[in-house]
């Protein structure tokens, strides 16, 4: 299967069965199958079944199955591989190896050697800044939901 620039997808041809991978769950929304690179054992990668670039490109009716699928490999692999805990990811775009929504669910143990995450913390200068900031996301939020509304942004 080819996504939209007529690219061969790797996650498209592994939901299609073209590709080998170590499935380890599959409906008719989603498949799931082992990281081929994992950070630790039972990484699993989840992809809608169908080729979508990044998470703002997913249909609604497909929000709910595949999250709950996610909730299910969390649950999972802290059950099966006797991890104390998870760690569920999404890159859009930047960092995101196969453009095709995938997410990554990761075991998790402590002093696993996984540090913060892989990005360095930053302060907000004040709390004046962080308020910019809320501000300019709460209103990116109200102009989004107007579009999707059709009425104007409050």
């Amino acid at each position: 299967m080819y996504n939209l620039s007529g690219m061969s997808c790797n996650f498209c041809e592994i939901a299609g069965g073209r590709l080998a991978a170590e499935i380890v769950l599959e409906d008719e929304a989603s498949i799931a199958f082992l990281d081929h690179r994992p950070l630790f054992p039972g990484h699993v990668l989840l992809t809608p079944r169908q080729h979508f670039e990044t998470l703002a490109d997913l249909p609604d009716d497909l929000l709910a199955p595949l999250f709950a699928n996610a909730r299910l490999l969390s649950r999972a692999v802290e059950a099966g591989l006797g991890a104390e805990g998870s760690f569920v990811a999404i890159n859009n775009k930047v960092s995101q190896s196969v453009p095709h929504l995938h997410i990554h669910i990761v075991p998790r143990r402590r002093k696993d050697g996984l540090r913060g995450f892989f990005w360095p913390r930053t302060k907000y200068r004040d709390e004046r800044d962080a308020a910019e900031v809320a501000g300019t996301l709460r209103a990116a939020i109200a102009r989004l939901r107007s579009e999707q509304s059709g009425a104007p942004p409050t």
